[in-house]
């Protein structure tokens, strides 16, 4: 008696697609097409729940959880690790881990959000029947407004119930990618609400090469043994300080210690045939570029050797012209990202 086990699954078929020798790259201009359609109308579905949604997780005192089973459980681990890294903490419970203890994660005035297209995963309801006997706020996220997940929420967040990308309308695709993108709206509307701009997420993001982005000029300067020099300092002691930096480039602050010029070693041939009777303030390049400390260091990037030099000075702000630091092309170079 043959069996279910008796032949492979997975073995391919003859399907209409490879039996009409249709392009790869055509099928996944559909699937691509059609996953935009529902990201066309997620976009005009949105309504007064998705505000109440933002202002929920924005003004809510209690911790905010993320929940789903399957491919919906792989999206709200994402979502978690979107709000936390854009300033909303947040972590992933497993719906069936929690039934064997993770529960007591929960606390009364938390956020549970759960995620479930058809809103009737059996694995989800003793983690919803929880959340309700705590009184924690339930956020669904779901196509089925009338299912059971959907009616027992705080806030429904109903995403367009249409057709999958898939061949045979079963596997989680377009519902997923309406899925994650609300994920991500929520996660950046909280994140406009709470005022999170660049300096937050430069703490919260520090690694790879989006934290090497966000890096700036006092992360990586030195402060010790600064080259400056004064205005009236002679040429061979202004070459003295430039040499022993190592750096090309000297400073040049007045008495009040703001910085009024820049020396660069590759462009004193050219403005000078003697050097040792002139004066630094005669030789300096009143318009250098100089870096203040919350400068970018791919803007420092971009700069350095504009003007000949690989070094350019930090000033503490744009009012303030006191150098607090220099950068050269070697401190941007010990990067964790892999090089262009």
């Amino acid at each position: 008696m043959k069996t279910r086990f008796d032949s492979d699954p997975f073995e391919p078929v003859a399907t209409e697609a490879v039996t009409r020798s249709i392009p790869p790259r055509k099928i996944g201009r559909e699937v691509v097409i059609a996953e935009s359609a529902g990201l066309a109308a997620l976009a005009e579905a949105l309504d007064a729940s998705f505000d109440a949604a933002v202002s929920l997780l924005h003004s809510g005192g209690g911790r905010v959880f993320v929940s789903g089973v399957g491919k919906s459980g792989h999206v709200a681990r994402k979502i978690a690790s979107t709000l936390s890294s854009t300033g909303r903490p947040a972590c992933f419970i497993h719906p069936v881990e929690a039934m064997h203890g993770d529960l007591g994660m929960l606390c009364p005035g938390d956020v549970l959000i759960v995620l479930s297209n058809s809103g009737a995963s059996m694995e989800l309801r003793g983690l919803v029947d929880h959340a309700q006997r705590l009184s924690a706020r339930i956020v669904a996220i779901g196509a089925r407004p009338d299912s059971p997940l959907m009616r027992v929420a705080d806030i429904a967040l109903v995403i367009p119930d249409g057709p999958e990308a898939c061949p045979v309308n079963i596997a989680p695709t377009t519902s997923t990618t309406m899925m994650l993108a609300l994920g991500d709206a929520l996660a950046v509307a909280v994140m406009s609400a709470r005022g999170i701009g660049v300096e937050r997420i430069r703490l919260l993001h520090p690694g790879g090469p989006i934290g090497e982005r966000l890096r700036v000029a006092e992360d990586v300067m030195r402060t010790d043994a600064l080259p400056l020099v004064g205005v009236e300092d002679p040429m061979p002691e202004v070459l003295l300080c430039m040499a022993r930096s190592g750096l090309g480039i000297a400073g040049v602050v007045a008495l009040g210690g703001g910085l009024v010029g820049v020396i660069e070693a590759d462009r004193l041939p050219a403005v000078a045939r003697d050097l040792a009777g002139e004066r630094a303030g005669f030789l300096m390049n009143r318009h250098a570029w100089v870096a203040r400390r919350e400068t970018p260091l791919d803007e420092i990037a971009r700069n350095l050797g504009v003007g000949g030099s690989d070094a350019a000075l930090v000033i503490a702000g744009e009012n303030d012209r006191r150098p607090i630091g220099v950068v050269s092309a070697r401190n941007l170079g010990t990067s964790g990202a892999w090089p262009a």
